[in-house]
């Protein structure tokens, strides 16, 4: 005997595989599932195609027969240690019966052979024709089966072979992840060396201009304010009538609201971080005010119940100004004194010092919004020695309230002004007044463009250039 392998997509083409090459006495040794589809081991009867057939046929089969090479024994192929019974192999897989149409079949092949001698292998071979079967109903049942397995073995995978299934898609992200690392690496390294080329050539098209927007980035201005203000001025300027040309545009785009809580009515509450002075300008305002219009106009309210002594000290500055001073903790009871305190000018509410990052700002933020409570003006209050990435947290931190302006504190402790007028032009924030000392009533000003660009403008002529120093030692340790 000799044994084949066919390969096909199905069980049915790879059935008609075997039946258009070794016909319909080939012998279905095994069949199993391959990744291209399935894969069918058939026997046949080597013995040369004379003692079975007619001279006729004989010559044709023969050269091909010879030119087959030898293959492994049924045993390995199979992988069973057994006798190589392909009568038992069939019966075993076609659980030992067989089909009606195979034995009329099997009759009539020996019917047709019983007149030419033959061997004890081709009786055999004829034995083992007589059970297969290529009808219709054969091929479904085997392709039901094939999927019977599939399915069972897609539900019990072992172990390890699970636990490398789950592994895979773990890994593939992962390699993707570090791969989307890389190209954002390297994109940003393009970037850095594009700007630099770009730079390159803007200094050697317009050199003052590249000059003047360094000079504006070290007062403190952000690039983009400072690139925007460059695109108008004039090319023809030099160096110094461009920059009093670019100080007078960042004055125009400064907006100020003048002294617009000490010659209004109301209530007014000032907002803001831990540490800006919104106690100490609270009491400037309320001097300034009972200096105006009397001590009896003006009214103080605060809503800080988290440091220790802010009341005393509110009310410390009432006590020597000569007004009213409040305490509420809920935004019922603030609501409750805005309606005792109605007949007051100016009623001004010191609210608690939070981080933009402390939830507790939160609120703070919503005691304004009950609906009981009159309308209440809120001003922003910053030092001007902040730092400009924490400006613009701190404005977006009051995103959800109305600014109707801000005031900026302590400019006699800054080097630098450039980044809070650079976070009020940008965002639109109305500047009210400016703080520049402890002293009540006397350290607060008006806030004016003018002036703010020209402090601005000397703190980076002062501070900001780079001047020789007889002393440029380093300090170790």
């Amino acid at each position: 005997m000799k044994i084949r392998r066919f390969f096909g997509k199905d069980m049915r083409e790879a059935l008609s595989q075997v039946k258009a090459e070794l016909g319909s006495d080939a012998v279905i040794m095994s069949n199993r599932k391959v990744a291209d589809g399935i894969e069918l081991v058939a026997a046949y009867d080597k013995e040369p195609e004379a003692k079975l057939f007619t001279p006729k046929t004989s010559p044709k089969a023969t050269p091909k027969a010879s030119g087959q090479k030898a293959v492994p024994s049924l045993s390995e192929i199979i992988g069973d240690d057994g006798p190589d019974s392909l009568k038992a192999l069939l019966e075993k897989q076609h659980g030992g019966s067989a089909p009606s149409s195979s034995n009329a079949s099997a009759s009539q092949s020996h019917s047709a052979n019983h007149n030419q001698p033959m061997s004890a292998n081709a009786r055999h071979a004829n034995e083992i024709a007589s059970h297969l079967d290529f009808s219709e109903a054969f091929i479904d049942d085997v392709e039901s089966q094939h999927l019977a397995q599939d399915e069972g073995r897609a539900t019990t995978f072992p172990d390890h072979q699970a636990s490398s299934i789950d592994e895979a898609p773990v890994s593939q992200s992962a390699e993707l992840a570090q791969i989307k690392e890389e190209l954002a690496s390297l994109r940003d390294v393009l970037q850095y060396q594009v700007a630099d080329l770009m730079e390159a050539k803007n200094k050697r098209q317009k050199p003052v201009h590249q000059y003047l927007i360094t000079r504006l980035t070290d007062m403190g201005l952000s690039s983009a304010l400072a690139s925007q203000l460059i695109s108008y001025t004039p090319a023809h300027y030099n160096e110094r009538d461009a920059w009093v040309y670019l100080l007078n545009l960042l004055a125009n785009r400064i907006n100020v609201t003048g002294n617009d809580i000490l010659s209004a009515q109301g209530a007014v509450a000032l907002v803001g971080p831990t540490g800006t002075g919104k106690t100490t300008t609270v009491a400037k305002l309320a001097a300034r005010y009972a200096q105006k219009y009397g001590a009896e106009s003006v009214a103080m309210i605060t809503i800080d119940t988290y440091r220790i002594a802010a009341y005393e000290q509110l009310a410390t500055y009432g006590k020597i100004i000569g007004c009213t001073v409040r305490k509420a903790q809920t935004s019922e009871e603030l609501a409750d004194l805005l309606f005792q305190l109605r007949h007051k000018r100016l009623v001004l509410i010191d609210t608690a010092g939070f981080s933009q990052r402390d939830s507790r700002l939160i609120k703070q933020i919503k005691q304004f919004d009950n609906g009981q409570m009159p309308k209440v003006k809120k001003y922003l209050v910053a030092q001007a020695n902040t730092q400009y990435p924490a400006l613009q947290r701190i404005i977006k931190a009051y995103d959800d309230i109305e600014l109707s302006g801000c005031i900026f504190t302590k400019l006699d402790e800054c080097y630098s002004l450039g980044e809070v007028l650079s976070a009020a032009v940008e965002y639109q924030l109305p500047v009210s007044y400016v703080t520049d000392g402890q002293k009540v009533p006397e350290d607060i000003k008006i806030a004016e463009a003018k002036s703010l660009v020209s402090a601005a403008a000397k703190l980076y002529k002062k501070y900001g250039l780079n001047h020789t120093s007889g002393n440029n030692a380093i300090k170790t340790a």
